[in-house]
């Protein structure tokens, strides 16, 4: 058995810092609490319940950088449904802080998304939850990682369709949070179990090229130190990363498997101080290395609606590699990587930038669950409006606009707001005008023309792919047909 003193020598190590004695002392009530009510209980793979599970949950709430009370709830996350220790209890031993998000992740346990009407219905109330508080969510999402890590242990039928789940939900779902990293992780894992024809063609296509850019990688990363002393005057923090499997294979999908589109399979993120700097080093990077046309994307000026900030490029080794090169300051690089987690959860303050639409989804998930009653039109919509992947558009006063690939202006007019959509007559797009049909191209700037005597139109319902577009238009046309 693991010891208190042990379990908080690792979470120290998670989380990348020493444990002060409030910290010390709200995880030893969690662990004594956990470990006492899950005595005896065992996983699928014969391991104690709480040393095999709870613990590394808890330990992977913490390499998210979590506070000391997000760590207890995770150690204490199945108690409330798995032992008879009640609410009132956990209450009275952890506070009332913990005792919260512990049920609020014992409400949403028992979400499994079969397509069925219940399973739904609990679909809609785990986007409800998300709305509520976060927190809950990012714990449950950790308690998926865990639980992917050790599929091997359950049936064929058992993995599949939790590795399925986990891409199409809680995958995307930590993406649209802008928790990149545990996105990626959640995917990788998931990948092998949910498509494993598809896992292997995706290995064998990309394993070369990986095999390649190990071997140059070593001396554009050497490089890249050199430019940075030069330019700013200092050693900036370098990592590599090599996209994940799953990223690969989708982008693989839309490329028609050539492995020769793929400019990011390699990427290399440069931290630096200060925003000046992030463009400072770009110039001399494009000085040093052949840049790839077109590839250069600034999502520091511009930031993606999930929140996302940083500098990206593609450039061109003498091997003829290319590797994407990401720009970013520490603040940047934390908020990338954990997203809602960093801004409500670790030490940063609420950044308002970040929150004006970073949630606006969420309330539009709620609409949508008002508006549908097949099960099948609801997670087609879901699929659809929230976690296709996504493009942005802004509008000439600067609001960014989030919206799925394939949508179209008229799209972007009923996401601005009903009346604009409802009274589009044209659009003018990077200051040439378009029709409401044409297909919205990312980071364009889109200014909608309206006139009184434009209306909604049946045809209008077969230009739209957004729910929230097709609802207005049906609204708008049922009216008519009132008045």
């Amino acid at each position: 058995m693991i010891s208190l003193e042990e379990y908080f020598n690792l979470v120290s190590k998670e989380r990348g810092e020493e444990l002060s004695a409030e910290d010390e002392e709200i995880l030893g009530t969690a662990f004594s609490l956990a470990e006492q009510f899950h005595a005896g209980q065992k996983r699928s793979n014969g391991d104690p319940y709480f040393e095999g599970h709870c613990v590394p949950v808890s330990l992977h709430v913490a390499s998210l950088h979590m506070g000391s009370e997000m760590i207890a709830a995770a150690l204490l996350h199945d108690t409330l449904e798995d032992t008879a220790l009640t609410y009132q209890e956990l209450q009275a031993k952890c506070g009332e802080t913990i005792a919260e998000l512990v049920d609020g992740v014992s409400k949403l346990s028992k979400v499994k998304f079969k397509g069925n009407e219940r399973h739904v219905e609990s679909l809609r109330k785990f986007f409800v939850a998300v709305a509520k508080d976060v927190r809950v969510v990012v714990l449950k999402l950790c308690d998926r990682w865990h639980n992917l890590e050790t599929l091997q242990y359950l049936s064929p039928e058992k993995q599949t369709r939790i590795a399925r789940e986990s891409i199409l939900i809680h995958a995307q779902l930590a993406s649209r949070l802008n928790m990149g990293k545990l996105a990626n992780i959640l995917k990788d894992l998931a990948f092998p179990y949910a498509y494993p024809d598809e896992y292997q063609k995706t290995i064998g296509i990309t394993a070369p090229a990986r095999k390649k850019a190990d071997k140059e990688i070593v001396k554009i990363h050497k490089k890249l130190d050199e430019i940075a002393v030069a330019t700013l005057g200092y050693q900036a923090d370098i990592d590599e990363r090599i996209k994940g499997i799953y990223s690969s294979f989708q982008k693989l999908e839309r490329k028609n498997w050539n492995i020769n589109e793929i400019y990011d399979l390699v990427a290399l993120r440069v931290i630096v101080k200060n925003v000046d700097d992030c463009y400072r080093i770009l110039g001399a990077i494009h000085s040093q290395f052949r840049s790839m046309p077109g590839r250069m994307k600034d999502y520091i000026s511009i930031p993606k609606p999930n929140g996302y900030k940083s500098l990206h490029t593609v450039i061109i080794d003498e091997s003829g590699l290319n590797a994407e090169i990401q720009i970013r300051t520490i603040q940047m690089h934390t908020e990338n990587e954990y997203g809602a987690a960093a801004h409500f959860l670790y030490k940063t303050s609420t950044n308002d930038t970040y929150t004006k639409h970073s949630f606006d989804w969420i309330s539009q998930i709620n609409e949508l669950s008002k508006d549908l009653v097949s099960p099948e039109e609801y997670i087609h919509e879901l699929q659809i409006d929230f976690f296709n992947t996504r493009i942005f558009a802004i509008t000439p006063s600067g609001d960014v606009i989030d919206l799925p690939v394939g949508a179209t202006i008229l799209d972007f007019a009923y996401s601005i707001h009903s009346e604009i959509g409802d009274h589009a007559h044209m659009a003018i797009v990077n200051g040439l005008p378009r029709q409401l049909s044409s297909l919205v191209e990312s980071e364009s700037v889109i200014e909608i023309i309206t006139a009184k005597n434009s209306k909604p139109r049946p045809d209008w319902l077969k230009i739209v792919v957004t729910a929230n577009a097709r609802n207005r238009i049906r609204k708008a046309l049922e009216s008519q047909t009132v008045d």
